[in-house]
């Protein structure tokens, strides 16, 4: 499921026009929470679309238009409440330690990846 759920989010990413660096941000994120054990069957699309915000969001990516279309997208393709979202946004933040902004060894590899991939 992790598998799909991160193929979703380059997905989604690649329809609102997300920079490659912004998956792999988003990656990252998403992957930092699954290692501390915090994604369970009810929240892991939760999860995913938080760490798609948040990248967007820090890697300034979008315009406030468009932030709201990104979460209109989340909302449909991960089929969860924007209202939910939000407030999991401030959970996925404090899980993250509020450390948005990565070392690039962390985001390089996935950067490359998704590079190659398209």
């Amino acid at each position: 499921p992790i598998h799909s759920l991160k193929r979703e989010m380059r997905n989604l990413s690649e329809e609102c026009n997300l920079e490659p660096v912004t998956v792999s941000m988003a990656y990252v994120y998403f992957e930092k929470l699954v290692l501390q054990g915090k994604l369970n069957k009810q929240n892991r699309k939760l999860c995913a679309g938080a760490c798609v915000l948040l990248a967007a969001k820090i890697s300034s990516d979008l315009r406030k238009h468009e932030v709201k279309h990104l979460i209109d997208k989340l909302e449909e393709r991960f089929r969860f409440n924007r209202r939910d979202l939000i407030g999991f946004e401030f959970t996925v933040l404090v899980a993250l330690e509020l450390a948005l902004y990565l070392p690039e060894n962390q985001v390089l590899p996935h950067y490359r990846r998704l590079t190659q991939q398209s």
